[in-house]
């Protein structure tokens, strides 16, 4: 399986455990009398279910983008355009046409 491949099902498999997590804590702490409805009710288990899967896209998708902006380059590879190229900056002068912001009484 390829290294991206198995980068994005870690992190979104941790972002899941995140939301598994999540909604224990919500259940557990009766957050709006969310966990009274789930525990009391038959089809909170079904409730508990969808807020897991929706919660973990939303913490996979977060946890694999931030783990994806952390990412740090290699310095040992050696590629040579990673300095500036193009030639030498030459100051022009560009005129511009600016009306006066004062009121004439």
């Amino acid at each position: 399986m390829p290294s991206l491949v198995k980068f994005f099902i870690r992190h979104a498999l941790i972002g899941f455990a995140i939301s598994a997590v999540f909604v224990a804590a919500l259940i557990w702490q009766n957050v709006m009398g969310l966990g009274h409805l789930m525990t009391r009710n038959v089809e909170g288990v079904l409730a508990a279910g969808l807020l897991w899967f929706f919660l973990g896209t939303i913490f996979g998708g977060a946890q694999t983008g931030i783990a994806l902006f952390l990412m740090h380059e290699d310095k040992d590879r050696d590629d040579d355009d990673d300095d500036p190229q193009g030639g030498q900056r030459i100051p022009v002068h560009v005129p511009v046409e600016a009306s006066s912001r004062r009121r004439h009484l």
